[in-house]
């Protein structure tokens, strides 16, 4: 049994998602495991992680907008406010999806399906510096 360990940052351009599947898949190959698991984990409380679609775009603006709709910053009764009207939102939306992903490696490869992505859901309106950490496990 081996494990190997990366972090890598990513810059986002405020809310929306960003696909991370690339970095991790190299992490994997880089890691040497023929059979096991990759865990990816964000490192903060207003970004989260997602598996979805990444062939058409839409699914991913359809995600987007329904968490406007379910989270929206304009909830008057939010008292944690002191950073802005998304600060709490954020922190919701984050709570509601995951900030940690595991996917089997099987063969050397991460086995997503056709049409499966690994993205970083940010939460937040501006643009932020995000840290990702990638525990990769197996033989």
């Amino acid at each position: 049994m081996s494990a190997h360990t990366e972090t890598f940052t990513v810059r986002t351009h405020g809310k929306g998602t960003t696909e991370i599947t690339r970095e991790v898949a190299g992490i994997a190959s880089r890691s040497g495991v023929r059979n096991g698991t990759v865990t990816v984990f964000v490192r903060h409380t207003s970004a989260s992680l997602v598996i979805m679609e990444n062939a058409d775009p839409s699914a991913r603006r359809d995600l987007e907008m329904f968490f406007e709709k379910l989270v929206p910053e304009s909830t008057p009764w939010f008292s944690h406010t002191q950073e802005g009207p998304d600060d709490m939102p954020s922190h919701i939306r984050m709570a509601l999806t995951r900030t940690s992903e595991i996917i089997p490696i099987m063969a050397g490869r991460m086995t997503l399906g056709t049409w499966q992505g690994i993205f970083l859901f940010e939460h937040r309106r501006d643009p932020h510096q995000r840290e990702i950490a990638v525990s990769v496990v197996g033989e």
